[in-house]
């Protein structure tokens, strides 16, 4: 049996992400630790092509991918907004709806992906909250250069808002209320959004995955 992955205080670890909004959720949950972070685009990776139709395959390939280019462990993750009047799109692709960005960046941009998920949900005659019910989903893969893996997963379920509310968090944040608030995600602060703490399963759906991660992984 081979031995399980472990951080320790001032291990580096891979970020394997070139989403500037994703790395910085990921430096706020992982401040407490300690740990030499360094994302895969500060590294100048190149990003691997996201061949998976699951979470789970995609957070797999960008793991392993870091972990390979680097000899270092990566963790990726890989989430999306699950649309229940859409038939769970856009899932996976969520990221693609928002297609590319004008300009040499070729930066995503979050306010076409959104319009195009409400323009879905219109065509679909989900007028109401009860037809506008969604989920984030996010899947965690911790990997070593050995092939060795961790895998962690979180969900938190809502409503689809309209229109965009708030201009905290990233990506689809705005239009996504979680049970049991009156705030969009757009318009919570990282603290209230991630509410994580040890021993507590947070809230969004990559504060449930780190919380997971934080158990089976982090030496403290």
């Amino acid at each position: 049996m081979s031995e399980a992955l472990k951080l320790r205080r001032g291990d580096r670890l891979v970020i394997a992400t070139h989403n500037a909004g994703k790395l910085k959720e990921f430096r706020e949950l992982l401040a407490p630790f300690d740990l030499d972070l360094v994302s895969a685009g500060e590294l100048g990776l190149d990003e691997p092509e996201e061949t998976g139709t699951t979470f789970i395959e995609n957070a797999r390939i960008k793991a392993h991918a870091a972990a390979q280019a680097t000899g270092l462990v990566a963790l990726a993750d890989d989430s999306g907004l699950c649309v229940d009047a859409l038939g769970g799109d856009p899932g996976v692709y969520t990221a693609n709806w928002a297609g590319s960005g004008s300009g040499a960046s070729g930066k995503r941009d979050y306010m076409v992906g959104m319009r195009r998920v409400e323009d879905s949900l219109q065509a679909a005659g989900a007028n109401t909250p009860s037809a506008r019910r969604g989920s984030f989903n996010a899947t965690f893969c911790l990997a070593a250069p050995d092939g060795r893996e961790a895998v962690f997963v979180g969900k938190v379920e809502g409503t689809l808002v309209w229109p965009p509310r708030g201009q905290q968090g990233h990506g689809f944040d705005p239009v996504f209320m979680p049970d049991g608030y009156d705030l969009t995600f757009g318009e919570m602060p990282p603290e209230q959004k991630h509410s994580w703490s040890p021993g507590k399963p947070g809230l969004s759906h990559r504060a449930r995955a780190f919380a997971q991660f934080v158990e089976a992984v982090i030496e403290r």
